[in-house]
């Protein structure tokens, strides 16, 4: 089972093929998706500090590109499916910037 190591926080286990916000969210991060998950705000973007985040789809290209996200080591969780292990740095959370997480995404 893949491990995702949040830096400055314990590392969560993540079930191969999971989208990471899930992986996130079910270990205890508050990680933002105030879209629910669907590729439209990127407020789930986090920083892939190692590991092999796979390949990007065209929703999480599109988003990024209209959004001005040009930093490839900056990915949507929202969009990104656990393959091995990850370490990962937050960008935003419920707690630091005292918003609501979002509607839970879908599986």
């Amino acid at each position: 089972m893949p491990t995702i190591q949040i830096e400055g926080r314990e590392a969560v286990p993540a079930e191969a093929g999971r989208k990471l916000v899930l992986a996130l969210e079910d270990g205890g991060v508050d990680v933002l998706h105030r879209c629910g998950g669907n590729a439209r705000c990127t407020t789930c973007a986090v920083e892939i500090v190692s590991g092999d985040a796979g390949e990007m789809d065209e929703a999480e290209a599109t988003v990024r590109r209209n959004k001005g996200i040009e930093d490839e080591a900056i990915r949507l969780s929202c969009q990104l499916h656990v393959h091995g292990d990850l370490t990962v740095k937050l960008i935003k959370t419920a707690s630091s910037t005292g918003l609501d997480a979002g509607p839970r995404p879908q599986e």
